[in-house]
């Protein structure tokens, strides 16, 4: 009998034990599911990144088309971005080539940006594009070019430099190659001559 109540007074000891240790297992779960809940609410509370995912420098990319060269492009920086806009935003260069390899086209701007989902650039800034067989050169401060469509457009102020005239206006439409082009509002055209 006093081994009887001896272990009743133990059992009883281990059942006040493991209360105790539950109340500390339950608060230190507790504590935890806490600070969890915390970290988390600050992660679902910080900005999401949308800066670019890869950037290079001192790109020269050559573009093809049933094994021929058909554009080069170069630019000191260019930045990609998960929804794969691109952009390049120091200067880009590209090259136009015909089917023998010659340069057609040139165009360069100070900065462009390429929206991939309607596929389209935005050139600004001292965008220039030259027609190397007429010699006719365009000088704009924002130009669009649709790869699409094969056309540049802008709305807003160009001057096209001719062998022997200069072109002022208004808003732009041309074909990609620059041979074909037309201004939406002229504002006049000047007579260059030869000295």
């Amino acid at each position: 009998m006093k081994e009887d109540r001896r272990i009743k007074i133990i059992l009883s000891k281990i059942k006040t034990v493991i209360a105790s240790y539950d109340r500390f297992l339950v608060l230190g779960i507790s504590v935890l599911i806490c600070l969890a809940c915390e970290q988390r609410t600050e992660l679902i509370n910080e900005k999401l990144y949308d800066g670019p995912i890869f950037e290079m420098d001192s790109v020269f990319t050559k573009l093809s088309d049933s094994a021929k060269i058909i554009m080069t492009l170069r630019a000191s920086k260019e930045r990609s971005f998960e929804n794969q806009d691109r952009e390049w935003p120091n200067d880009l260069f590209l090259e136009y080539l015909d089917s023998e390899g010659e340069v057609k086209t040139t165009f360069k701007a100070d900065y462009v940006y390429y929206t991939a989902k309607e596929d389209l650039y935005r050139a600004e800034g001292n965008v220039v594009v030259n027609n190397i067989e007429n010699g006719d050169q365009l000088n704009t401060e924002l130009l669009f070019w649709d790869p699409r469509k094969e056309k540049f457009y802008t709305d807003r102020f160009v001057t096209i430099q001719s062998e022997d005239e200069i072109h002022k206006g208004e808003g732009l439409d041309a074909n990609q190659d620059f041979s074909y082009y037309k201004i939406m509002e002229p504002s006049g055209t000047i007579s260059v001559e030869d000295n």
